[in-house]
């Protein structure tokens, strides 16, 4: 075989492979068998305005509660496994300090994470105590987290709602600890189901 016919022959080849590669990406970016639109995944809560207006789940309390240093107060409203495979956690973070909290560590130690996901809720953590396993947060395929980013200092005496998602326990598995940097850990039992 020649030179010139073997560059054409890998050439195609790889055409070919690309072809697929993206055929089989689109196909799996599809929505759900419904027929409908694929919805986005994240909750519709305002995410980086000021909510001075409490989250709540059905019963009107928070599921847990915590306090950490500086004053900060994180509490989850929800937790609820979504039938996509994973699970959604969102509450609302209070700064009870006389000055503005930046969320140090809330974004992780991991370098990829850090960088990508300034003041965000991204070095969260579930933790599955009957699994005996740890769940990190959902990535994009850009490296940004499936997490709220706060954008900017959180202000004396305001709070922000955020959220998070993780990949899901399995069934049965559904008492878990939320933990969040020097936050004390926060047990919630998951909601909903498939």
């Amino acid at each position: 075989m020649n030179l010139r016919r073997a560059t054409k022959l890998r050439t195609g080849m790889t055409a070919v492979s690309l072809a697929a590669g993206l055929v089989l990406t689109v196909a799996g970016c599809g929505g759900d068998d419904s027929g409908g639109e694929a919805k986005d995944a994240r909750p519709s809560a305002k995410q980086d305005g000021d909510d001075s207006r409490p989250v709540t789940n059905d019963s009107g309390e928070p599921l847990a509660e915590v306090k950490g240093g500086d004053d900060i107060t994180l509490s989850i409203t929800s937790a609820r496994r979504e039938s996509g495979g994973f699970v959604t956690v969102t509450g609302k973070v209070t700064n009870g300090s006389g000055k503005a909290w930046v969320a140090p560590g809330w974004e992780g130690n991991e370098s990829e994470l850090a960088l990508r996901n300034k003041l965000s809720v991204a070095g969260a953590k579930l933790v599955d105590k009957k699994g005996k396993k740890r769940y990190l947060v959902l990535r994009d395929t850009e490296g940004r987290c499936l997490c709220t980013a706060f954008g900017q200092p959180l202000q004396a005496g305001k709070s922000k709602t955020w959220y998070a998602q993780f990949p899901a326990p399995p069934e049965g598995n559904d008492e878990v600890e939320f933990q969040i940097a020097d936050m004390p850990p926060a047990g919630v039992a998951l909601s909903g189901g498939e």
